[in-house]
Order: C-alpha cells, then sequence, then structure tokens
C-alpha cells in the first residue's frame, strides 16, 4: 500500500489540482480532459517496456530510480502557471513523469505476485488498489488544498515530491524475489518473459481477461474530470479539494478493502463485471439528481466507494490469471489493457460534457459500460470451455 502510494500521487495531483486551477483559469473541459487523458497514455502501453523492468535492474533499484524522477515531474507540474501559455510545456511534462512512474508501479507488482498466496490474491489487490487510489486522494485532494493556501504555488508540488519519496522506506520490509527465468543473455531472458506471457495469454482463463480490460466496465473515467466540472454542481474549490480529493481517496481505499474481500469469495471476473453495474447505476443517478453542492458531495463519494471495488476487482483477477514468472511484464498487459478504456473514456466524457453537459456526460458513460458488460457476457457464453481446465467459477490455481 505505501510502496504504490507515489504512483497514484501522481494522477491524484493531475486530475483534481491542476485541473481545477486550470478551469479556473479559463480553460475548457475539452482541453483539461486532453491532457489528463495524455498522463493517462503512456499507462496504456507501458507492456511495451515492461520487459524491461523484468530483465534488468533489481526491482529495488527500478523503485528507487523512478520514484526519484516521479518526484520531479510532481514538483515541476506544480511549479508552472495555471494558464494556456503553461500547456505545451506541462503536456510534455506530464507525459515523461508517467513514463517513469510506470517503472515505479512495475517494480510494487511484482514484488506483490511474488509476496501473495492464492487464497490472499484479492485481499492484496484491495491494499495495493487502497494505496494507489489513497494516493490518488492524497496528491488531489492535499495537493489542492496547498496550492490554494501557500504562498508560492511550486510549494504544494514540493511537498508531495518529498512525500512521495518517503514512501519507499517501505522497501525495507520486503524482500527482493529471486526470479527463475532471468538467466544467460539478456535475449535470451526476453525470451523467456515472451514464452511466459504467451503460455497466459493462450489460455481460457488469460484470454478471458485479457479481453475483460479493454471493455468500458467499471473504468470509472469521470472522476478524472470532478474537479474540472465542479462548477455544474456550484461546488466550491474546499468542496472539491475534500470531497474529490482527501475524502474521496478514502472512500476509494476503503472500498478497494471491501472489493477485495469479496473477491476472495466469488468468481473474481464476475465480481469486477458486478462492480461495473454499480458504477454505472451511480452515474445514471447523480444525471438525474438535482444540481446542487450537496448531490456532488452523495454522488461523488458514491462513486468513489464503487471505484475502490472496481480497482480491486481488477487487480484481484488480474493476479490469479497471470501466475508467477516474469510478473512485471504480465501485470502490466493487464493493466496496460485496462487503461485504455480509462484513457478513452476519459476523452468521450469531455467530448459528451462539451455537447450535452454533465447530464449528459453521465449517462453516456453509463450507457457504454453497459454495452460492454453485454459484450462480456456474450463472449464468454460463446468460448468453449475444456473439461481439463479449473472450472470458471472456482477459485483454482492460474492456468
Amino acid at each position: 500500500m505505501f510502496l504504490i502510494i507515489p504512483f497514484g500521487a501522481m494522477s491524484g495531483f493531475l486530475a483534481v489540482s491542476v485541473a481545477y486551477l486550470l478551469a479556473q483559469g479559463g480553460i475548457s473541459v475539452d482541453r483539461i480532459a486532453a491532457l489528463v487523458a495524455l498522463g493517462l497514455l503512456p499507462h496504456t502501453w507501458k507492456f511495451a517496456w515492461a520487459p524491461i523492468a523484468d530483465t534488468t535492474l533489481s526491482r529495488r533499484k527500478w523503485y528507487l530510480l523512478s520514484s526519484a524522477v516521479s518526484a520531479v515531474g510532481i514538483f515541476a507540474t506544480g511549479a508552472l502557471p495555471a494558464q494556456a501559455s503553461s500547456l505545451p510545456i506541462l503536456s510534455f511534462i506530464v507525459l515523461a513523469s508517467n513514463v517513469a512512474v510506470t517503472f515505479l508501479g512495475m517494480s510494487v507488482e511484482s514484488l506483490m505476485a511474488y509476496s501473495t498466496p492464492e487464497h490472499q490474491k484479492g485481499r492484496a489487490g484491495g491494499w495495493f488498489q487502497a494505496g494507489n487510489l489513497g494516493g490518488g486522494g492524497l496528491g488531489g485532494g492535499l495537493g489542492l488544498l496547498l496550492a490554494r493556501q501557500l504562498p508560492a504555488p511550486w510549494m504544494a508540488g514540493a511537498i508531495l515530491a518529498g512525500a512521495c519519496l518517503l514512501c519507499g522506506l517501505a522497501l525495507l520490509f520486503v524482500p527482493e524475489p529471486r526470479v527463475a527465468f532471468r538467466h544467460g543473455s539478456l535475449g535470451r531472458s526476453l525470451l523467456n518473459v515472451g514464452g511466459d506471457l504467451w503460455s497466459v495469454a493462450r489460455s481460457r482463463k488469460g484470454a478471458v481477461a485479457l479481453f475483460l480490460c479493454i471493455l468500458p466496465i467499471g473504468s470509472g473515467a469521470a472522476s478524472n474530470l470532478w474537479s474540472a466540472v465542479a462548477g455544474d454542481w456550484s461546488a466550491s474549490a474546499n468542496t472539491v479539494a475534500v470531497v474529490t480529493g482527501v475524502l474521496g481517496g478514502i472512500i476509494m481505499a476503503v472500498g478497494c478493502l471491501i472489493g477485495g474481500w469479496i473477491c476472495d469469495r466469488m468468481n473474481r471476473k464476475a465480481a469486477y463485471a458486478i462492480y461495473g453495474v454499480l458504477q454505472a447505476l451511480c452515474a445514471v443517478a447523480m444525471a438525474a439528481a438535482p444540481r446542487t453542492e450537496s448531490s456532488y458531495i452523495v454522488f461523488t463519494s458514491l462513486y468513489a466507494l464503487v471505484t475502490g471495488l472496481t480497482y480491486a476487482g481488477f487487480t484481484a483477477f488480474t493476479l490469479e490469471a497471470m501466475g508467477l514468472g516474469a510478473a512485471a511484464t504480465k501485470y502490466n498487459v493487464f493493466a496496460s489493457l485496462s487503461n485504455m478504456p480509462i484513457y478513452y473514456m476519459t476523452r468521450i466524457d469531455g467530448w459528451a460534457h462539451t455537447r450535452w453537459g454533465p447530464a449528459g456526460m453521465l449517462r453516456v458513460e453509463a450507457l457504454l459500460g453497459v454495452a460492454g458488460l453485454v459484450v462480456f457476457l456474450g463472449v464468454l457464453a460463446a468460448l468453449p470451455r475444456k473439461r481439463a481446465q479449473v472450472p470458471f467459477g472456482s477459485a483454482g490455481p492460474p492456468a
């Protein structure tokens, strides 16, 4: 949980603090959505460089190196003025720092995969995502409060960057795993990684999980725009900072722990799909409710709780499907695919808001989420089931 906090803090700082300040500076929601989506873009392609983390430095070294670069990125993002002229350099910093933070995530994911027994994968996924989403609340809520209260804009980014660096102290309590596939030349190790990945992709359990990742089920994309659209609900800056930041992070962390606990007691992919339905219902209810500050508080908090459920569900079924081996590469194939719907749904939400307003944005997200679930159920019913495999509804070892 502590090791992954910087990963979430970076996205939270951008999606809440920077997005709100840009909106106050007169930048349109569509352009803010494009910037937030740019930060997500490296996370849709990080599987391409994940083998580097699996075959070169130790997990600890990758963590420390990427943590330092990520901290610099957070500081630089907060130091730039919130105005249109800053967008080109801000876009570059956002892209580069999010590439760096992917290596931090890879090191934590690999440590988690090797340290978690089969029957606790849901629990591990819950704590992992509690740190990720709780870090988002820390970066977003605390970042915005600091940015508004401190005399100089760079101070908020500097404080967050320092806090993220301190999270690396948790490495003292995590052993470095020994991996069997990392032997011989670098080329040989890369071939071993590729073979390990293919063994997951060709199994029914792995293929179903990979397909589930690309669908817009439980993406939680609207949370990336809560601060940018807060004006539609007449929400104040302090409300945004608390509800979508600090309080939202705590609520999402609680949702993660609950979601992980549930996933260890039922089919993990089915739990993820159910969580996606709950998120769609929340979006529909928020669209129908009065656009007041109290509605904003209630529904963004409920949305945060369900988002915690979905994130824990994703990590649980991913750990189940991927096994050990080249853990960073395999996890990030799943994670990259799962970030694709977050990326395109963030862009779609921004477009829908410009075209149909806040209610239209929420209805479009809910509609696409339900459509994704229908597609998933149809594909699942069409796939043949081999008798020799563990039944889909059981919690056996990864195929």
